[in-house]
Parts: C-alpha cells; sequence; structure tokens
C-alpha cells in the first residue's frame, strides 16, 4: 500500500472500489485495488474544486455599483493577462484569454498549495507538468489548423522550397521539444522547491524555513509565468501571418 496524504486515504476509503471497479471496466487494473487514486490525483482533484468554488464565489460577487475586493483582484489579473495576450497573440487574443488565464490559476494553485501542512503540489509529479504541456500543445496546433486550414503546414517548411524536407523534420522535432521543456522547468522547479522546504524544516522547525517558503512562493508564481507566456507565445507563432 503506497504512503496516502489524508485526502488521498479519505477518496480512497469512501470511492476507492467504484473508482477500482471502473478502471475494471475499462481494462485498467491498478497496482493497489483498494487505493486506487494516488497523491497526485486526490491533489488535483483538490486544485480543481477550489477553482471551481474561486469562480463561482468570482462570478457571484461581480457588480458595477460597488466592485469588492476579490473582484478588483482578478479584474486586475484579467487586464494583465489580456494586455500580455494582445501583445503577443495579436488582434484575434480574446478568444484564448479564458484557457491562458485558466491554465495561469490552475498551476498556481497546484504549485503553491504543497506549502500548506498536510498537502502536495500536484506539479511536482511530473506526470502533471506533462499533462499541461501536452494539453497546450494540443491547444496551439489544433487553433492553428482552425485558423489557416492547410496551410498550416507552411509554417513547418521554411521559406526555401528545396529545403522543406528538412526544415519540416526540424521543426516537427522542435515542436515536440516544447512538451520536453514545459514538463521539465516546472517539475523540476517545484519539485526542488518541494524538497528543500522540506529538508529546512525538518533540521530547522522554526524561522529559517520562512525564507524558504517565501523563495517557494516566488518560484511558483514566476515558474506560472513563464508557463503561460510560453503558452502564448505558442499561440502567437501558430495562428502568424505569413509575409
Amino acid at each position: 500500500m503506497p504512503e496516502q496524504l489524508w485526502i488521498t486515504a479519505f477518496l480512497n476509503h469512501y470511492l476507492g472500489s467504484a473508482v477500482s471497479a471502473m478502471l475494471s471496466a475499462l481494462g485498467i487494473h491498478p497496482a493497489h485495488p483498494a487505493a486506487p487514486m494516488s497523491n497526485t490525483f486526490a491533489m488535483e482533484l483538490l486544485v480543481f474544486l477550489l477553482l471551481i468554488v474561486f469562480f463561482v464565489a468570482v462570478r457571484s460577487s461581480l457588480t458595477v455599483e460597488q466592485p469588492g475586493g476579490l473582484q478588483n483582484v482578478v479584474e486586475m489579473l484579467d487586464e494583465y493577462i489580456s494586455g500580455q495576450a494582445h501583445e503577443i497573440i495579436g488582434h484575434e487574443y480574446q478568444g484564448y484569454v479564458p484557457y491562458v488565464m485558466t491554465l495561469g490559476f490552475f498551476i498556481l494553485l497546484s504549485n503553491v498549495i504543497g506549502l500548506v501542512p498536510g498537502f502536495e503540489s500536484p506539479t511536482a509529479d511530473p506526470v502533471v507538468p506533462l499533462g499541461l504541456a501536452a494539453t497546450t500543445f494540443i491547444y496551439y496546433h489544433f487553433h492553428g489548423i482552425r485558423h489557416h486550414g492547410g496551410s498550416y503546414i507552411k509554417q513547418f517548411l521554411g521559406p526555401v522550397w528545396y529545403l522543406a524536407p528538412l526544415m519540416f523534420l526540424i521543426e516537427v522535432i522542435s515542436h515536440f521539444a516544447r512538451i520536453l521543456s514545459l514538463t521539465v522547468r516546472l517539475y523540476a522547479n517545484m519539485f526542488a522547491g518541494e524538497l528543500v522546504t522540506l529538508a529546512f524544516f525538518s533540521l530547522v522547525p522554526l524561522l529559517v524555513p520562512i525564507v524558504f517558503i517565501g523563495l517557494h512562493l516566488g518560484v511558483a508564481i514566476i515558474q506560472t509565468f513563464i508557463f503561460v507566456v510560453l503558452a502564448m507565445v505558442y499561440l502567437g507563432g501558430a495562428l502568424a501571418e505569413e509575409h
């Protein structure tokens, strides 16, 4: 039986049998049928539920006459992300801001939730950054094809026709390398941050770990910003018109 967080144990206790039965019906046999849900999945689910509560709270508090603090903060973030998206993606940026905002909120909360005792950052498990990177990869290629149609492939061929096969191979490799780059950057930084914070909490439980908590928080924000900006850069490249 793997080591479980309290929330993972809670979910497996009440939902483990049902999840195992569902997985078995799909031909998937978990290594631990009594505990099919991992800590990473439990934390992802918690982040998802917290974000749903957050978005519902923001939606229910929206007002024009007397906007509250929460509304002001969200509007400020929306204006900032929209401004960045306009500069990076272009004049059609509005349709892509919801994905970018949701991506940013999910990564940020996943990064910082590990600072709460009894929880872990799901982004410290490589599966989660890989999933986010793969989703972004599919998202920007989908919209590139939707925007350009069949001519989207021209972005992979380069300006010189006789070098097109070589350029196509290079471009395909470079695009798949983006998945690896996004995954490793987010995972390595969050895993290292959690490891260092935990180590100093174990050695010096007072005062000193506060510094590393601050550093961990700073890294969490920076890594969220980098991931979101790169997602917008890739979107902008996929939507760019040939000149």
